[in-house]
């Protein structure tokens, strides 16, 4: 019984998808018997060789849901390698008493897995989170039977077939036409009918006047106040911020420690208290 998996580093589809594919459908099928003699080894002796025969000779299998998905748009070595997460996950899981092939019970982790994929790569905004509108997401194009928009008897239609309200069926056709807009200009921006980019129809509030001077006048006034405050302070509390927070070569607390005489930690003190001050005079 061996406890390691071999590596299998060339059955990569996002290497060569086709020499990939050349590969898995290679692999010889299991028969009943052979599958029944690993899946129980897996099972009950965690014999993860028999997990690498099973996951190989399904791969294919794999290979033959994902292209069923070739239409979002989305690589197909991509939904390969998400269908193999899925394979996997169902070969640990399978349990040979259920008296099923494993493909069977294999499929629904297949197909869950590069449903998950499809729905966080399709579009940058998540088109569908709750469960009715995940069956309309991928069932909504295969039940229509035009490609212009739905009746509303076509889409009450489509709503009982798949168990869903009207208005959820609507709203699905529309996030499935819609496409996705930059906020950013494209390269050919420039010719003449090009769309507009959305991010020119955003207003800018910084170019307003009245915000440009509100900001100026607060600025000069927080300026005016610190150094008012600053100037309150006495001789050693003024050099200890100017040379921790105003210089540009920082002194350390110890080096102004061993200048005063001081400990570190009253130096802090002094710090901490002159930084109080300066606050509270602002403030005021």
């Amino acid at each position: 019984m061996r406890k390691e998996l071999v590596s299998m580093e060339w059955m990569a589809p996002g290497a060569n998808l086709n020499a990939y594919i050349q590969g898995v459908s290679a692999v010889p099928i299991l028969s009943w018997d052979d599958e029944r003699n690993l899946t129980e080894a897996l099972y009950y002796q965690e014999d993860l060789d028999a997990a690498r025969r099973l996951v190989l000779s399904h791969l294919r299998f794999v290979v033959h849901i994902a292209r069923s998905y070739s239409g979002y748009g989305l690589p197909l070595s991509d939904l390969i390698q998400e269908g193999n997460v899925g394979l996997m996950k169902a070969v640990r899981r399978f349990n040979p008493e259920k008296g099923v092939r494993m493909v069977s019970f294999a499929v629904h982790w297949i197909k869950a897995e590069i449903h998950e994929f499809i729905l966080r790569n399709w579009r940058i905004v998540k088109v569908a989170t709750t469960k009715a509108q995940r069956k309309l997401f991928f069932n909504l194009r295969g039940a229509k039977k035009k490609l212009q928009w739905l009746s509303e008897r076509e889409a009450k239609a489509v709503a009982e077939d798949l168990g869903v309200e009207v208005k959820e069926v609507l709203e699905m056709e529309m996030r499935l036409t819609a496409r996705d807009s930059t906020y950013d200009a494209t390269p050919d921006d420039d010719e003449d009918g090009a769309p507009i980019a959305p991010i020119y129809f955003l207003q800018d509030s910084d170019a307003d006047p009245a915000r440009i001077v509100e900001r100026n006048e607060l600025a000069l006034d927080n300026s005016t106040r610190l150094g008012d405050a600053f100037a309150s302070l006495d001789k050693r509390s003024k050099d200890i911020l100017q040379r921790r927070w105003l210089d540009d070569t920082k002194s350390t607390l110890h080096d102004l420690a061993l200048e005063y005489g001081v400990s570190a930690e009253r130096i802090r003190q002094l710090e901490k208290n002159a930084m109080k001050r300066v606050r509270t005079l602002m403030q005021n």
